[in-house]
Parts: structure tokens; sequence; C-alpha cells
């Protein structure tokens, strides 16, 4: 599996709709990353030059936003909490856990881009420490063998598609 392709045509058009609103530069970029799954950096100078920005401008909120991203992320997404509650319950040792598990390190992607590995300072469910997400569904109270019966979910699906 590879990243998805670049459709420059539904590029174009995100930017042609917003085209001349300069209030509009984050939902833009926000359209491109649902369409691409990323912000490809070749994107930068036309949203910039619609937009009447530098491209330094638009750079600058890409990289100020945790939420974009200019490199391609898998097709799961897990975060792993470090918040305070999680900390305290363990949650270290599951970072540790799911590294050893999916082979990557805070911020990679497998080369097969199945999964990218994030940490994030808190995910707000304290309550289910310690607590992880993929993509948008929470696992919480982890504990090893729990984590490696979410891992293996997500491992199976590898072979449908």
């Amino acid at each position: 599996m590879e990243p998805k392709k670049i459709d420059w045509n539904k590029i174009g058009a995100v930017i042609d709709k917003h085209r001349d609103n300069k209030w509009a530069l984050i939902p833009l970029l926000q359209e491109i990353q649902d369409v691409c799954g990323f912000i490809p950096p070749d994107s930068i100078e036309p949203v910039a030059e619609s937009l009447h920005l530098s491209p330094a401008q638009v750079q600058g909120v890409i990289t100020f936003y945790a939420g974009f991203t200019l490199k391609p992320k898998g097709k799961y997404v897990i975060r792993v909490c470090r918040g305070t509650a999680c900390h305290v319950k363990g949650g270290r040792g599951i970072l540790r856990l799911m590294k050893r598990e999916l082979g990557l390190q805070e911020g990679e992607t497998s080369p097969d881009y199945q999964f990218t590995l994030e940490t994030v300072a808190c995910l707000g469910a304290c309550f289910l420490a310690p607590t992880m997400m993929v993509n948008r569904t929470y696992f919480g109270k982890l504990s090893p063998p729990k984590v490696a019966s979410v891992l293996s979910q997500y491992h199976k699906d590898k072979g449908t598609e």
C-alpha cells in the first residue's frame, strides 16, 4: 500500500472555491487535507497565490497547527496520551509497547502506510486512563493484553483491502 495518489484536479477545485478569500486559508487547508490525507508541499504556492498571501504565511499556518501535516500518514493514526492521568496509570509502558509492536517511533509512519504513531499531550478522556485513539475511536483502561487485542483488529483489517 502506498499513500493515496494526489488528485491535483480536486486540489485545484478546492483552491478555486476559496480564491481571493484570505480568511478561508484554514478551511481551504482542511479541505485539501481531507482530499489527500495530508497537505502536499507542492500545493503551498498555488494556495498562497490564490489568497494573495506569501508561501511563508501559508507554511507558517500549516506548521503552527498540529492538525495539519505535510507528510502522508497511515490508514490508522494511533495517538497515545501522555497526559498526567495516563502517565500515572502506566501510559509510558503503553507507549513503549506500541513502539515495539508497530516497530515505529513517535511521529513515524510504517513503510506500507498502514500505521502512524503519535503522542498527544491529552486526549481528554482522563477517566479512561491510560488512553489511546485509533483514528477517531477511543480505547481506554489500557493494559498490554488490551493493546495487543486492539492492534490485532487493525492488523486483520490490513488483509481485507
